[in-house]
């Protein structure tokens, strides 16, 4: 029977929150429990959320949700540095403007504007997560990463920091498919849209995340390149990674 902390910490206030520990990674290591973690948006705590949040000694929060976002649901964790990396969400903006040139959106129109949502992760909001990887190097675990699902922002982040440490493709591809267990697709958002189109933007899906990493590949060459020229993730920084958030 197995002794590993539990992945997945069951909130009433927050959904899909885990942890990114335990999986293999570089030269036999394994990514060490209870540092990193990934959620939604932390507005919604309750007071008994707040109580397992402090056991896990959380110390810093990285949030891609934008400025508006923001505003709607302040982090409800008191005593934490938290850190706003802005990736502008364009989603449903996308949708409504399809919807006001006349298209009767589908689940068509959803995988498409979902997967360009993850190129331009790499085309125009690189800079943020090289952000988060400068900050990862330094000395603020246990950390939590989220955006307002913490699904996609958040996918796209972890599956690179999983990358950097040495997992595998098939269990980062995993672990990012795990969100179509855990997330709890909230039922008003975006009801204006139909059904099937809310359905697609509350899953994760993999083509979406292949999405990114094939503008990887056609604007930096491959995913080495962009850590070191997008994300500014030299031999040191990598090693420094590797040295916190790696164990034998």
């Amino acid at each position: 029977m197995s002794d590993s902390p539990a992945r997945h910490l069951n909130l009433a206030g927050a959904s899909n929150f885990r942890d990114l520990g335990g999986y293999p990674a570089r030269d036999g290591r394994t990514v060490r429990w209870r540092q990193i973690f990934r959620s939604n948006h932390l507005g919604h705590l309750t007071a008994a959320d707040i109580e397992v949040l402090r056991g896990l000694g959380l110390r810093s929060a990285f949030d891609f949700r934008g400025a508006e976002e923001r505003v709607e649901a302040s982090c409800g964790l008191a005593g934490i540095a938290v850190h706003s990396l802005p990736v502008e969400p364009t989603v449903v903006a996308a949708l409504r403007a399809r919807r006001a040139q006349g298209v009767a959106l589908s689940s068509a129109d959803a995988l498409d504007v979902m997967r360009d949502s993850y190129r331009n992760y790499v085309r125009e909001n690189t800079p943020s997560f090289r952000a988060l990887f400068a900050h990862l190097a330094e000395d603020r675990a246990p950390l939590v990463i989220h955006c307002t699902a913490g699904k996609d922002r958040t996918g796209f982040a972890c599956a690179l920091i999983l990358h950097a440490l040495g997992v595998p493709d098939e269990v980062i591809s995993e672990d990012y498919l795990l969100t179509n267990r855990l997330y709890r697709r909230d039922p008003s958002a975006s009801s204006d849209l139909p059904e099937d189109v809310r359905q697609v933007l509350g899953t994760v899906q993999s083509s979406f995340l292949a999405a990114a990493f094939d503008v990887i590949n056609d604007d930096y060459g491959d995913l080495e390149s962009y850590f070191s020229q997008g994300l500014g993730l030299g031999a040191q920084q990598r090693g420094s990674l590797e040295a916190r958030y790696l164990e034998s």
